[in-house]
């Protein structure tokens, strides 16, 4: 099954290959993962008022939604959102730049990738308290209040990035992400249109911050550390990425050439 050549057309995939590469450059740039811890760590970067610790229960998150609209979400991980449906799309476009590679160790990144990806959309609840927020902003009652207070607490159970121990959906998503990652880097080795160096990047990255788990485990203090470690890797990861999706959708060259090192030969030949 592996070193197979791809059933589909290589011409019929240059779109989404200049699509993942947008979105990898993208997510790099604009939309990078923890955007919120960023923001914490840095003081809002002398732009914006963020308080010093992240909310925990929810009529803190009430007010500071109602007082900072973009400070609250991007607390609450809505920028993750949009990184998340970024890191889908470069997930389609390395399993079409690499299918040929090793067909089923794709086809199961990819899998991983997805169920990590719709598990976040449903554990994030940035949109539920926000709505939650503007009822109880609006409410003429106390009881009213209190209605809305049980219901963000009941959100938070699911999603409360204030805590350490977000809620199970939270770390089930960023485990499966974090595995396909990993695996897409192992296939990437064998590549020829990704260097070494985005596949020891993409390892290294993946492998940093699969330590979450064990901090989480065992020195919750110092749960803050993989991710930071990780985060350079992971941006060098990304673009080094965006550069072989961009050098395949620039369609010089059919994806089974690249992964294929006496195709690619053959092909600068006649080419010659």
């Amino acid at each position: 099954m592996n070193n197979t050549n791809p059933e589909t057309s290589d011409d019929r995939w240059t779109l989404l290959y200049k699509t993942g590469a947008a979105a990898a450059l993208i997510a790099v740039v604009f939309f990078r993962r923890n955007c919120g811890t960023e923001l914490v760590t840095f003081n809002g970067f002398g732009i914006w008022d963020v308080p010093a610790t992240t909310p925990i229960n929810a009529g803190d998150w009430f007010t500071l939604l109602q007082n900072d609209l973009f400070v609250g979400l991007a607390l609450f991980n809505l920028i993750d959102l949009i990184n998340y449906a970024l890191v889908g799309l470069i997930f389609l476009a390395l399993y079409g730049a690499l299918r040929g590679i090793n067909k089923s160790a794709m086809v199961i990144a990819t899998v991983f990738g997805f169920v990590g990806i719709a598990v976040y959309f449903a554990s994030n609840q940035a949109f539920s308290m926000l709505n939650l927020s503007k009822h109880y902003a609006d409410a003429a009652t106390d009881v009213q209040r209190a209605m809305y207070l049980a219901a963000g607490e009941a959100l938070l159970a699911i999603d409360n990035p204030g805590t350490i121990y977000q809620g199970a959906g939270m770390y089930l998503s960023y485990l499966f992400v974090l595995l396909a990652g990993l695996i897409t880097s192992v296939v990437m080795l064998r590549s020829q249109v990704f260097s070494r160096w985005a596949a020891y990047a993409g390892i290294l990255a993946n492998i940093l911050a699969l330590g979450q788990f064990v901090a989480l485990a065992v020195a919750p203090a110092i749960i803050w550390l993989p991710p930071t470690l990780s985060a350079p890797l992971r941006m060098v990861w990304y673009i080094l990425i965006a550069v072989g999706l961009f050098r395949l959708g620039s369609g010089k060259v059919k994806v089974d050439e690249w992964n294929n090192p006496s195709l690619l030969s053959e092909a600068s030949d006649e080419n010659s």
